[in-house]
């Protein structure tokens, strides 16, 4: 399996505070940290103690937080199954052991779509790897705007698992807890830009009517000052999580109960 760099985790959604490593690591994108229609500055000082890592501040949760299962001798209430299947994680290699860990360390919990995926570690690794590309690798897209899109999309999917995961992860992004909650219920609330607006407009048709896209929807993403490979990212970004979404769905996948109180 290849876990990816030490980012992955802040940014399954970003959660956490960067650390040092992270930011060596993260390539800066356009348009991230001050996106045109979002005036409110992003929280620094408050989300610190908002984000805290209790599995550091409490090693006896550390093995908690990888099985999925709380400690009762911590006085944690014993967290529900991550998916509705009898699938249990597959021993972990090192290097899947050494990313479950980092994960751990950074925001105090493994995400369950990762646990979800760890009885086939191959396909963990596969699901690792594609989200990594989309998510985290150098693009013409924002990192924001590749989570607005994995918003926007798991709205018309009602995927409550990304929805929850995805809609923490814009919040963060953005620095306006709002717009996540906007994208989550009707992007088309939201003060969005134009180029923003062009982007989930896509990816929306794409997501309810993939049949009906034609040249003059490509047309209109090139006219938002989109080029041809950032047409093809929000594609594949779309894509994935229309995947993503019916295997959430379809498997009951649950959200880590972390995510819903994150960067409000």
């Amino acid at each position: 399996m290849t876990p990816g760099n030490d980012e992955i985790m802040t940014r399954w959604p970003l959660m956490a505070k960067k650390t040092t490593t992270a930011a060596k690591l993260s390539t800066p994108d356009k348009g991230v940290e001050k996106p045109n229609n979002l005036s409110a500055t992003p929280k620094k000082a408050s989300s610190g103690k908002r984000f805290q890592n209790t599995a550091t501040q409490h090693p006896e949760r550390k093995q908690a937080a990888l099985r999925g299962t709380a400690s009762k001798a911590a006085g944690v209430p014993a967290a529900e199954p991550v998916i509705a299947l009898d699938l249990p994680m597959a021993p972990l290699d090192a290097p899947t052991q050494a990313y479950f860990d980092k994960c751990v360390e950074k925001i105090g919990f493994v995400p369950n779509v990762l646990k979800a995926y760890a009885f086939d570690l191959a396909k963990l690794g596969a699901f690792s790897a594609m989200y990594n590309d989309l998510m985290l690798a150098p693009s013409g897209l924002s990192k924001l705007e590749r989570e607005m899109i994995a918003v926007a999309v798991s709205a018309v999917n009602r995927c409550y698992y990304c929805l929850t995961a995805h809609g923490a992860a814009v919040r963060a992004l953005s620095g306006t807890p709002e717009l996540g909650e906007q994208i989550l219920m009707n992007y088309r609330a939201a003060r969005l830009d134009a180029r923003q607006r062009a982007i989930l407009d896509f990816a929306v048709k794409l997501t309810e009517t993939p049949h009906l896209v034609e040249e003059p929807d490509r047309t209109a993403l090139r006219d938002a000052g989109l080029s041809e490979r950032d047409i093809w990212d929000v594609a594949a970004v779309a894509a994935f999580f229309n995947m993503s979404n019916r295997v959430a769905s379809a498997t009951d996948m649950r959200p880590n109960p972390e995510y819903h109180a994150q960067a409000r």
